[in-house]
């Protein structure tokens, strides 16, 4: 009887070395595949790489008022101008552009590193950039100067609703109540 004992002790020494040996082993590639996150994140951060290289796509991104960082960054996501949204944030905070970054409609290239993106963001480089100006209703005004006429020799129409126009109809307030 001792032997069966012995034999079943011997057995749980065995599953539990064998336990124990498992642990450690998902133990270690937690950690190596967090090291590895973290790693990729903070070279992310550190080296900024355009979405695209040479010429790269202008894309028009409108920023609304009371923007925070991460919306600014899934915006420009969507946009296709950055990877992740996370990064641009983290590249915000230890850029001399935190706390700057302002709304509005801007003109950016998928060439472009998050730092080039940012400067334009806070209208500290507005080369190229559509005027941004305040409206009569507190939106900002948007006039593109790049473009002053048409192919026709026409002054282009406004994209944008004036105050008091129906988006939808082009009538404005006085032509609704008129009816």
């Amino acid at each position: 009887m001792a032997k069966g004992i012995r034999k079943q002790g011997a057995a749980s020494i065995m599953a539990s070395g064998f336990f124990r040996l498992a642990v450690y082993a998902c133990i270690v590639f937690a950690v190596i595949f967090v090291g590895k996150s973290a790693y990729d994140f903070g070279y992310a951060i550190f080296n900024e790489v355009p979405v695209a290289e040479g010429e790269g796509t202008d894309i028009t991104v409108v920023i609304k008022d009371g923007s925070s960082v991460y919306q600014i960054g899934k915006i420009l996501k969507k946009k296709g101008l950055i990877e992740d949204a996370k990064v641009f944030v983290v590249q915000e905070k230890l850029s001399n552009y935190k706390d700057k970054l302002q709304a509005g409609t801007y003109i950016l290239n998928t060439n472009m590193t998050a730092d080039d993106m940012m400067a334009i963001l806070s209208r500290e480089n507005v080369d190229g950039q559509p005027t941004q100006g305040s409206g009569t209703d507190g939106n900002s005004a948007v006039q593109d100067t790049s473009k002053t006429t048409g192919e026709d020799g026409t002054e282009p129409e406004s994209e944008d609703a004036g105050e008091g126009e129906d988006a939808g109809t082009g009538e404005g307030q006085e032509g609704q109540q008129a009816e």
